[in-house]
């Protein structure tokens, strides 16, 4: 586990190797136990080393025996002892114990195709001297995050953006055009980026560039198509017996390991399996918040502690109540791009809880994707139903959906804004429905918001929509979240939040094996009656109990609507001022204020909303002002104060 960063001159000049060394320092904090870089020429590929395996044999780059092959690699691979052994049987002899080693000797011999036979999370460069090649590349469900910087003159890569800053004549810049994407969805999804001229690479996508030709083609795509020959019961067999394997394979490690554990099915499936594969107590790590409703609403810690006790976990618990308005800068900082998922809060505490005392950590993300976990997949199914309603009963629902309350810190008001959210889109196709669904704020809320028109052209959820093959309608949303939400929001901050406390993060339910499964699973089976996860469950029901199974779904977040209505108040007010949105030039402040006046009476809930327009001017401070975080903090904590 590491941080990869390089450089190649399209013009053929010579890389310094004092560039590679600043673009490390930047992310030392993924790497903060070994540093290496090897330049040949116009190329170089650096790393920062997190020791996972062969702590002491491990050093990056790692060559091949005659030095023409030289790579760095950030992840893990789960199947190297397998592809190590069947190499050394063809011949080839390695120098370390290393998994990132099988990637140099699978490319020698299977040339591009290597990748395929790779079950793991990874990014890595690879540079083939006898071609004068680089060759990059992401993971299949983009784990692991790749930014690339391209001109006319050079290449550069990153496992963090903020890296590519180091190189002189790369500046960061707001990318404008993205900013109406991203205030409808809450990020950047790829292969845009927030800064302007970066990209990130998609998951499942190789690029090489060689002979002055840049090339970049994707590698997997989820299947699309079901099999609904298979019983429901050789379906549970199936995915009981690969989620097992899952686990077992990524509990590989020389160093201490660890499980977050919410208390939820995913999380307490994966401690389940772990602790029928450890032979001592698996360390299980949770978090709860201190404070009033709002916060005991996201407390999971009886849960935690239920599964904790079923499977004789070494538990840890931390009850915290946050300094939201001194860690939000750091975060930003670290997540290199806003985002108004809170999750990114929740994820860097546990995280930096389980560091005290584990290198490696697994976690839950990716079930309810995989297996229909989530209340929006439920849209189909509600809409078949409304569609059953008489006229008048659908008219009066429509009617009193504009005048809801709505605030998700209150289980009734929850449940309106959630009616709400579908009574909006109630009628439209699927996709759109869907489309709808994932939105922070809706195409006539970000034109209202905008000074200027928005560029257009960019609709990330539009043209997932348009790439997938699945016709299953559970399974084309799944495919939509595996390309736009899931790497981009879910898994680009559990990588970020955990490796800015040096914490390798395991997501064994993101087993690409196991997701090939899962994508062959009809609809009708995965959620059966509106039983959200039916499938899961079932595959479950032999290893949790029935109150775990079957509980109400609580998102890992943080009462952040609350807080901003009180603890966070002044910030929000100061950070979205008419003078400083005003010389910011991006938004309308009349439209700012009204969505602020709105989220305090609770005609809605604009916890995402706000703070999607609260940390893009954070990063702005640090990012585009060159303003420390620490400076940035200090500030927000005296207008807070």
């Amino acid at each position: 586990m590491c941080g990869i960063h390089g450089l190649f001159r399209l013009d053929g000049g010579r890389v310094e190797s004092d560039v590679l060394a600043a673009m490390g320092r930047v992310t030392q904090h993924r790497g903060p136990d070994d540093q290496g870089w090897h330049v040949d020429g116009n190329c170089g590929i650096g790393m920062r080393r997190l020791s996972i395996i062969d702590l002491a044999g491990g050093h990056q780059p790692i060559s091949n025996a005659d030095d023409t092959l030289w790579l760095v690699c950030n992840g893990e691979i789960y199947n190297f002892r397998e592809l190590r052994a069947e190499l050394q049987a063809a011949g080839y002899r390695f120098k370390t114990g290393s998994d990132s080693e099988v990637l140099l000797h699978l490319y020698d011999a299977e040339g591009d195709a290597f990748v395929h036979r790779l079950n793991g999370m990874f990014n890595f460069a690879l540079w083939d001297a006898r071609r004068r090649r680089l060759l990059i590349g992401r993971d299949r469900l983009g784990v692991k995050p790749l930014y690339v910087y391209r001109d006319e003159g050079r290449v550069a890569f990153a496992t963090e953006a903020k890296a590519l800053f180091s190189v002189p004549g790369i500046d960061a810049a707001l990318d404008r055009d993205v900013v109406p994407s991203y205030l409808s969805l809450g990020y950047v999804a790829a292969p845009r980026s927030i800064f302007r001229g970066v990209e990130k690479l998609p998951p499942a996508t190789l690029m090489s560039i060689e002979g002055g030709e840049i090339r970049q083609w994707r590698y997997w795509s989820l299947p699309a198509g079901v099999s609904p020959e298979v019983s429901e019961g050789e379906w549970v067999e199936r995915i009981r017996a690969r989620m097992e394997q899952a686990v077992d394979m990524q509990m590989v490690s020389d160093v201490p390991i660890g499980a977050f554990l919410s208390g939820g099915v995913d999380s307490s499936a994966v401690v389940g399996y772990m602790a029928r594969h450890s032979e001592r107590p698996i360390k299980t790590y949770a978090i709860g918040f201190d404070g009033g409703a709002a916060e005991a609403l996201y407390n999971e810690l009886p849960y935690a502690r239920q599964v904790a006790a079923l499977f004789g976990t070494e538990h840890h618990e931390i009850v915290v109540k946050p300094d939201v308005v001194g860690l939000l800068p750091k975060l930003l900082w670290h997540m290199d791009e806003p985002l108004a998922d809170t999750a990114f809060i929740t994820t860097f505490l546990v995280s930096e809880f389980a560091r005290k005392d584990v290198t490696v950590i697994l976690s839950g993300v990716g079930g309810d994707e995989l297996f229909g976990g989530y209340r929006r997949y439920l849209g189909n199914h509600y809409q078949r139903k409304f569609n059953r309603l008489p006229g008048a009963a659908k008219w009066a629902l429509g009617f009193a959906a504009d005048h809801l309350p709505a605030d998700r810190h209150s289980k009734v008001l929850n449940m309106l804004r959630l009616a709400k959210g579908f009574l909006a889109s109630e009628g439209l196709p699927a996709d759109q429905r869907y489309s709808n669904y994932m939105k922070v704020l809706d195409d006539a809320q970000v034109a209202s918001l905008l000074r200027q028109p928005g560029a257009g052209g960019f609709d990330p959820m539009g043209a997932a929509f348009a790439r997938v093959e699945a016709t299953d309608e559970l399974n084309r949303m799944f495919a939509v979240d595996a390309e736009t939400q899931l790497p981009d929001d879910l898994l680009m901050l559990t990588d970020k939040m955990s490796m800015a406390v040096s914490l390798e993060c395991r997501v064994p339910l993101l087993d690409h094996e196991l997701v090939e499964l899962a994508a062959g699973i009809p609809a009708a089976v995965k959620i059966r009656n509106g039983r959200l996860k039916h499938l899961m469950k079932e595959a479950l029901s032999d290893l949790l109990p029935d109150d775990i199974l079957n509980r109400k779904k609580r998102g890992f977040g943080t009462p952040m609507g609350a807080w901003l209505k009180r603890d966070l108040a002044p910030v929000l007010r100061q950070l979205l001022s008419p003078e400083v949105i005003e010389s910011r030039g991006l938004f309308q402040a009349g439209a700012v204020r009204d969505l602020i006046r709105a989220h305090e009476a609770n005609r809605v809930d604009g916890t995402d909303s706000l703070l999607a327009l609260m940390n893009l001017e954070i990063w702005s401070r640090m990012f585009l002002d060159h303003r420390s975080a620490d400076d940035v903090a200090a500030e927000l904590k005296q207008i807070a104060s």
